[in-house]
């Protein structure tokens, strides 16, 4: 089966100090990247999409799910591992400005800021990968998560031990074929030419 993963589009900011894990909307520009990657995946043949359940998640699956006629199945288990932080800094803003959080998320102390052990994040987005694979043999799946989502299931797919290891953009394309014997591969990395043109 071909599994394409889709990282959300641009999300509201939340500082920190709202006492309840952050759950933003898209932004203008959100809803705007959401709509070119439904202009451009429209145009191939899609049997499903599921979604995280976070808010960002499925207001980007949303546009593709109506240009195709399709429903968005919502999976608990495509959560980003700060799923209960009470803020959100894009992680562009957390780099470039030193800010510890950013160090602390790419050496893998999620729990300073609200986050799941990479250890189990880990197992449990490899659970989920496998359900989503067992669950469709021979069909074509989107799945519009997060960034760490994305990271990790690619990570396991390259025997990588690092969690974070690459950047996908805002409504970036990842495309894994993947077997229910378990032979995997990837066939490409943070595709984003939906975001500067359109096809006609």
């Amino acid at each position: 089966m071909d599994l394409v993963w889709v990282r959300h589009a641009e999300p509201e900011r939340i500082a920190t100090g709202t006492g309840v894990p952050a759950n933003p909307p898209l932004t203008a520009a959100g809803r705007e990247q959401a709509q070119r990657l439904a202009d451009w995946l429209a145009h191939e043949h899609i049997d499903r999409i599921v979604s995280s359940p976070q808010r960002r998640a499925v207001e980007t699956a949303e546009p593709l799910a109506k240009a195709l006629g399709l429903t968005v199945e919502v999976l608990d288990g495509l959560v980003e591992y700060d799923v209960q932080a009470d803020h959100y800094i894009p992680v562009e803003e957390l780099r470039a400005t030193k800010d510890e959080r950013w160090l602390a998320m790419v050496e893998g102390r999620w729990g300073e800021f609200g986050g799941e052990d990479p250890t189990a994040f880990t197992a449990r987005v490899a659970r989920t990968v496998d359900e989503i694979v067992t669950g469709h043999p021979g069909e074509t799946v989107v799945a519009v998560c997060h960034g760490g989502v994305i990271n990790v299931a690619l990570a396991g797919v390259l025997g990588l031990t690092r969690p974070l290891w690459f950047d996908p953009v805002y409504t970036s394309i990842s495309r894994m074929v993947a077997s229910r014997t378990g032979v995997r591969s990837i066939v490409s990395l943070n595709e984003r030419a939906h975001l500067e043109a359109r096809r006609q």
